[in-house]
């Protein structure tokens, strides 16, 4: 069949359903029938599921002309999503194409919730178009004969490419990329991505820096102006002393209206908390949203997370309060209106989430942004800035992950084994490991069979053995039946289910959180209040609870950190504070008051300043610094300093750091301008100076214990029967210190250093933000009191020591003392 008979079933297609296709989905058609590779820029919500299920089909139509009567099973495609929440709609797409064509193909998903049995069936009957995750990508690469499976499969589309870039999980899709692109002859790759500052390195991280594929691949660009609003939730009674304790609940009035006036609204939470704070507040105040409203988040059980999304698309909610699990592409119609709740830290996340409303092409989307406290106006207003002037993030790949490699080579010694010489040229040609020199290749097929220099007489960590032909293979069943319960690199706190004493699963929630409870204590999760019990094997028993309670789980991940690009807008938009009334925005004209009251203290600082406040409290000495780069940066940065000055003076301070500076307390002055004589922020030495302060050898050891469970040296246990945080951060506590004393050239060892300086710390930001300040005149400030500015991260401090309870008395005795 022609090209342009095959284009004109699509066309038919569209036709009926009452839709036109876009250029950029003809255009992905072309490219891909043509055989060609690609990458496929478009914004949510604009059809790009279409875009690469079509093509893919019709493929399948021109190859069997006689399609309709005649079927030939097995895996024809695979579609990759990095969230299992948006599997049942790409399905849903695909089923609508393969039926309506009337083709037999059928569709199958594999993810963490597909059950033990629909598994089963896969591995002798695999769907044609199979929808699966990175993580089940590597299952499957790790059973008997996956080659076969995989022979005849022809196409491989990894949705979301942008959340994946930048993380573990998206190295592990480069490495089942190598594997497929040898193992299918007729393979075509295909990335989808929204809109983000490197485009171009990331279709050279999708297919390979070195490969035939990059030479033979295109960037398709959706060209769709998309129509963004951004409303900002203003306050009436503006605070002078911000703080960030009550969560923008004080704005509960203000939301009500907005909810009443949409069909479905989403508000967006940055933590799960935050989440169930938030729903159980609204319902205390107007108990009429019950069974109208409801909760979405990660740690949820899967049946409730299902209904919630079906209940949308149904229009039968009037509103969800969710995390980031609704953040990427479920198409939800009804959705009218987006809500975000305090800064969502990074420009794609907020646009990302915006494109949850008005989810069609040519709709526009409504997000209104809800401060949780003053100073957050100021980003609300960068937003606005952002979404007018379309601005992007890059986002950085990782190198050199040879935790991720292990991990991989094991997985391939489980399934059918592998040669080394006919893997390493495959690695070569990623992205990841395109440095990686053969000294480095030869320590890690010796780490694989001995277990490192320093652990080669203990049996546990020999997992892999030599054949007699060089093929390496793993023949022990119970080290292969842990490797697969062990797939994956998200490493997050271990979990503790949390049930019903009768059985019924509610979710699961950290261990620590449940670790600091005591029998009867009740608190809230998933939008209702349980009574602790006991804990019975990995599961917290429960049952419910008619007290009220102020207990809500806190998750490890719930603080995030500014993007490179956050703080540049952030900087910009409050340096517009100074500038004439009519040239401010919306935000910056109610923070007037706030400004006020910083200057009559302080400066609100210009772009070429660099302002330091000090000031002394019953605390001790207060020593402020306003970079406005992120708390990942204030991090490095203050710690930085910290030792700097330890050198100059032996010095006891405590550090404290917020998204827009940091402050040293210590019980005596600092003398600042000895700080400056000296040079103290100057890059140079940067590097050293941070291996040296406090902080960096804790942190290798904390990334360490991540890497230690991604490459198999500690075990997490089986479902179920998981082991307990504790006992897996005290394990990998003492393999890092083996290392360090006995081989500090191993190379996982040195790989928790490099993540710390260049992940955590991003030694890159920190080198600029630097060389900038170095750039700024320092305007020193020495105040009486604390400043508007400075009131963020003292109150963050006093946090980590207080109970929410005893913290909102203290700040609200601050606050009187302050404001006479």
């Amino acid at each position: 069949m022609k090209q342009k008979e095959l284009f004109q079933i699509a066309e038919n297609w569209f036709q009926d359903q009452n839709w036109k296709p876009f250029p950029f989905q003809k255009e992905t058609w072309k490219a891909f029938l043509d055989g060609k590779h690609g990458l496929l820029n478009a914004p949510t919500g604009s059809g790009k599921t279409y875009a690469l299920w079509f093509p893919i089909v019709l493929n399948y139509i021109k190859n069997h002309p006689n399609y309709k009567t005649k079927h030939k099973k097995g895996l024809k495609a695979i579609w990759i999503t990095p969230l299992r929440a948006l599997s049942q709609e790409i399905k849903q797409s695909a089923e609508r194409i393969t039926k309506d064509l009337g083709t037999q193909m059928t569709v199958g998903i594999r993810t963490g919730d597909t059950s033990a049995k629909e598994r089963a069936k896969m591995r002798t009957n695999m769907p044609d178009l199979l929808i699966t995750t990175p993580e089940s990508l590597q299952l499957l690469l790790s059973s008997k004969g996956y080659e076969k499976t995989f022979k005849d499969c022809s196409a491989i589309v990894v949705d979301e490419w942008h959340e994946l870039l930048g993380t573990k999980r998206g190295v592990q899709m480069e490495l089942g990329l190598s594997r497929l692109k040898t193992v299918c002859e007729t393979l075509r790759i295909w990335g989808i991505s929204a809109t983000i500052g490197n485009l171009e390195q990331a279709r050279e991280v999708l297919l390979g820096p070195t490969s035939p594929e990059l030479e033979n691949s295109m960037l398709v660009k959706a060209d769709l102006n998309k129509k963004i609003t951004v409303k900002s939730i203003i306050p009436s009674k503006m605070e002078t002393f911000p703080w960030r304790g009550h969560l923008g609940l004080h704005l509960l009035d203000q939301v009500v209206p907005i909810i009443n006036n949409s069909k479905t609204t989403l508000l967006f939470t940055n933590t799960r908390s935050q989440c169930e704070i938030w729903f159980q507040k609204i319902l205390e105040k107007y108990p009429e949203f019950a069974g109208e409203m409801a909760m979405h988040h990660g740690s949820i059980n899967k049946e409730t997370r299902l209904w919630v999304e079906q209940a949308i698309r149904n229009e039968s909610l009037k509103a969800v309060v969710c995390t980031s699990s609704l953040d990427l592409g479920v198409d939800f119609a009804p959705v009218e209106t987006v809500i975000q709740i305090g800064g969502p830290k990074g420009v794609a996340r907020f646009l990302q989430r915006a494109g949850r409303s008005g989810h069609r092409p040519g709709k526009e989307s409504v997000i209104y942004f809800l401060p949780t406290h003053a100073i957050e106006l100021v980003e609300a207003s960068a937003m606005q800035k952002a979404v007018l002037n379309s601005a992007v993030e890059d986002r950085i790949p990782y190198l050199s992950s040879f935790d991720v490699l292990i991990q991989y080579l094991t997985t391939l010694a489980v399934s059918d084994g592998f040669y080394p010489d006919e893997i390493y040229p495959e690695i070569k040609q990623t992205f990841c490991y395109q440095t990686l020199t053969e000294e480095q290749w030869q320590w890690l097929l010796n780490f694989l069979v001995m277990g490192s220099q320093s652990l080669k007489s203990y049996d546990e960590y020999k997992k892999v053995e030599v054949e007699e032909d060089g093929k390496f293979k793993v023949n022990s069943r119970a080290v292969a039946m842990r490797h697969r319960f062990q797939i994956g690199t998200i490493v997050g706190d271990a979990t503790i289910s949390v049930r019903y004493q009768k059985g019924g699963y509610i979710g699961s929630i950290e261990e620590y959180f449940i670790s600091k409870l005591s029998p009867g204590d009740v608190f809230t999760f998933a939008g209702r209040n349980l009574e602790f019990i006991r804990i019975k094997g990995m599961a917290a028993h429960v049952r419910n609870s008619k007290k009220r309670t102020n207990k809500v789980p806190s998750w490890m991940g719930g603080r995030l950190s500014f993007s490179a690009k956050m703080s540049e807008l952030l900087r910009q938009e409050l340096y517009t504070a100074a500038l004439d009334f009519s040239d401010q925005s919306e935000e910056i004209q109610a923070l007037q008051p706030m400004f006020a009251k910083q200057r009559e203290e302080s400066i609100v600082p210009q772009p070429h300043q660099f302002l330091i406040e000090t000031f002394k409290t019953r605390d001790g000495y207060h020593h402020m610094f306003y970079p406005f780069e992120g708390r990942a940066i204030h991090e490095g940065m203050s710690s930085l300093l910290a030792y700097r000055i330890s050198l100059l003076r032996p010095i006891t301070c405590s550090l404290a750091f917020n998204d827009y500076g940091f402050e040293l307390l210590s019980d005596r002055e600092i003398d600042i301008q000895e700080i400056l004589d000296n040079n103290l922020f100057t890059p140079e030495y940067m590097l050293s100076d941070l291996q040296k302060s406090l902080n960096s050898n804790e942190m290798a050891r904390r990334k360490f214990r991540d890497i230690a469970v991604i490459s198999g040296m500690v075990f997490t246990g089986y479902p179920e029967k998981g082991i307990k945080m504790k006992h897996l951060q005290s394990s990998s506590e003492l393999l890092f210190d083996v290392f360090r004393d006995f081989e500090d050239d191993n190379l996982l060892y040195q790989q928790a250093y490099t993540e710390t300086f260049e992940h955590q710390l991003e030694e890159g930001r920190l080198r600029l933000a630097l060389e900038r300040i170095a750039q700024q005149e320092i305007v020193w400030k020495p105040c009486s009191q604390p400043t508007p500015l400075s009131f963020p991260i003292i109150t963050d401090r006093l946090r980590e020591k207080l109970s929410n309870e005893k913290l909102a008395d203290r700040i609200k005795r601050m606050m009187v003392k302050l404001t006479k």
